[in-house]
């Protein structure tokens, strides 16, 4: 899913009579530092903060999705808290199914936008212009804020316009094509709205290369993502043994062709 929402993380409460430190895993996720091998799940403990990131993301997304309905027919109900990752994921797929891939790309937009205040999109223009400063600004706060949503991440240094500067993060193992082992969600349902809400509403570019191999992706702040025609990820198969909607037999993941 696209990157949007702010994350706030405490692995400790200190107890103001006492002095003491109370672990309570009830307050907000502390999450591995280090991804586990491929093909093996990363560990995460979410809180109820993630969980209302989550669910906020989850229940705008279901206006694309539909609810899902349990046994009696009766449309399935759930409190912004009850969401997991696993089920934010699910409402994803369903939105990326019986969808060609630039409806599931105007989906999220549409759902990126009305998570956001009217005018926000001219206001971030204006605070932050695509400059040196916003690039390596943008960076640094995307590596706490999206935790929750992509995984353990770190700024690093990139070259754009030949010019060095500490405007990328890498994402040491995205949670979200972890979850989801779909190649078709990581580009249409992440990487492209992320790109183009970032470069064409916010007007501060940004290019996204996801790692296939490892599940890892690096973010460059202020380069201008090329055509999906032009980019790697367009001739980017399935992952036959991850992705339950998988087509083996394909070159090209069908996600990515319609």
């Amino acid at each position: 899913m696209a990157l949007m929402p702010v994350e706030l993380c405490f692995a400790t409460r200190a107890s103001p009579a006492t002095g003491t430190v109370s672990r309570r895993r009830a307050t907000v996720r502390c999450a591995a530092t280090a991804p586990a091998p491929m093909g093996k799940k990363t560990e995460y403990r979410d809180g109820p903060l993630e969980r209302a990131f989550m669910g906020l993301f989850a229940r705008k997304m279901e206006k694309y999705a539909g609810r899902k309905k349990k046994p009696g027919g009766e449309e399935e109900k759930k409190a912004v808290w009850d969401w997991d990752y696993e089920s934010f994921v699910d409402v994803s797929r369903r939105v990326m199914v019986g969808r060609s891939r630039a409806q599931q790309q105007e989906a999220v937009r549409e759902v990126l936008l009305s998570m956001l205040p009217p005018g926000a999109p001219e206001q971030f223009k204006k605070l932050f212009p695509p400059t040196r400063w916003a690039c390596e600004f943008n960076a640094a706060l995307t590596v706490p804020f999206f935790h929750w949503l992509v995984g353990p991440s770190e700024v690093v240094e990139v070259e754009v316009d030949g010019v060095k500067q500490r405007s990328g993060v890498l994402i040491k193992k995205c949670r979200y094509l972890e979850n989801s082992g779909c190649v078709g969600m990581c580009v249409n349902m992440c990487k492209i709205p992320t790109q183009s809400f970032f470069t064409d509403e916010f007007g501060l570019p940004l290019t996204m290369n996801p790692n296939f191999e490892d599940m890892s992706c690096e973010m460059i702040y202020g380069q201008v993502p090329p055509p999906l025609e032009e980019d790697p990820v367009s001739k980017q198969p399935c992952y036959p043994n991850l992705c339950s909607i998988s087509t083996p037999s394909a070159a090209i993941c069908p996600k990515l062709q319609n």
